[in-house]
């Protein structure tokens, strides 16, 4: 059972900036505004405390896949990236024929109505076949509202997130069904203009699957989509921060024309993040990782990424050079408004759920609290 413990001695960001020796008091599973007498106190000088982080864009971990293991590898893939400070994860798809994403929807919604998962995020069948990266192109498929309805339905509520190439035919109409509906529309896997990103933001369209990736380039004459989505303040941006997918610079261009308060740090994880070098299969194509680095099979695409949320906050901030409260807002809060959760996650801030990361001063990860248990014991006393 939870216990009352007093965090205290640390470097804690809270949504008003760090406070140094600053304490936060878990009382349960909440943070809690005033310490009960019995509570324990936790000495954490040297330490960062960090809200816990939300990934919104997930295909699985330790070797276990969201899109294709049982329920009981989903929830592997789960407890692999909590153990890596993920306190909330919303499970992504990839591109299925439609019979076989509606089971798999059916299955993450189970999971998603007991708290395991934030969600679902369809990322494919609608999508760009000049942007599929690493995604079959004979089941791709133009994104026709009804078929998106069905997707939508199969996961009874559970929808968080659709990528699609808003370009397509039904496109448009898809978006607006998407934003009546309450569930994200996302623009990626695309070969948008520019004139025709800003059609889809208009219609509703609010994130920028994995910004740079699986898109046209920024261009001087042909801005494409990158610029429309930086420009609209509407517009959260996904950034795969793995030093793979992206140049330091291009991560400095999307902070300096978005803002801190518009990234959302994902991991676009696959099977082999937490778990190592060797094939897998991500959706129907076979991907080999090498040197953490995963690329298809068969044409040597890019297929997700290795990478945990510890490892991007730790680039962010060492090698990247982002201050600790624009990379916390990035992996926690700026996800949780976007999701419509940030009232119970996202911060630390008295009434919500005991998710926090401890890290040392390196940003090595050492505690990681979820509903105020230990998924990773600091041992600090």
């Amino acid at each position: 059972m939870a216990t009352s413990k007093v965090f205290a001695g640390a470097q804690v960001v809270l949504p008003t900036g760090t406070v140094d020796g600053g304490r936060v008091i878990v009382d349960g599973t909440r943070i809690a505004g005033s310490a009960p007498a019995d509570a324990r106190t936790v000495d954490l000088t040297g330490h960062w405390l960090v809200p816990g982080f939300i990934d919104i864009h997930n295909h699985g971990g330790g070797g276990a896949s969201f899109t294709s293991g049982t329920v009981e590898d989903v929830l592997k893939g789960i407890h692999t990236h909590r153990l890596h400070g993920t306190t909330t994860t919303v499970a992504s798809t990839v591109t299925g024929d439609m019979d076989g994403l509606a089971q798999r929807a059916g299955l993450l919604s189970e999971l998603a109505e007991q708290g395991d998962i934030a969600g679902i995020h369809f990322e494919g069948p609608f999508i760009s076949p000049c942007r599929k990266g690493a995604h079959s192109e004979e089941l791709l498929r133009d994104p026709d509202p009804a078929e998106v309805r069905k997707l939508i339905d199969a996961a009874r509520g559970q929808a968080r997130m659709v990528t699609l190439a808003t370009e397509l035919p039904g496109g448009i109409d898809s978006v607006r069904l998407l934003a009546e509906h309450g569930v994200i529309a996302a623009i990626g896997h695309t070969d948008a203009t520019y004139e025709q990103t800003v059609e889809a933001i208009e219609a509703g369209a609010t994130v920028a699957t994995h910004l740079f990736n699986a898109m046209p380039a920024l261009g001087h004459r042909a801005p494409g989509p990158i610029a429309a989505l930086l420009e609209d303040e509407r517009i959260t941006v996904e950034l795969i921060n793995d030093g793979t997918h992206l140049h330091h610079a291009s991560l400095e261009l999307a902070f300096h024309h978005a803002g801190a308060g518009r990234v959302a740090f994902i991991t676009d994880a696959m099977d082999a993040a937490g778990f190592g070098d060797g094939r897998y299969m991500l959706g129907p194509l076979e991907v080999e990782v090498s040197d953490g680095v995963a690329r298809l099979v068969e044409g040597g695409s890019i297929a997700g990424s290795t990478l945990t949320l510890d490892r991007a906050f730790k680039r962010a901030v060492t090698i990247d050079g982002l201050p600790v409260e624009d990379v916390v807002a990035a992996l926690s809060a700026n996800p949780a408004r976007l999701l419509g959760i940030y009232d119970k996650v996202g911060s630390l801030e008295p009434g919500k759920d005991a998710d926090l990361v401890i890290l040392d001063s390196a940003f090595e990860l050492k505690g990681v609290m979820r509903r105020g248990e230990w998924v990773v014991d600091p041992q600090l006393g």
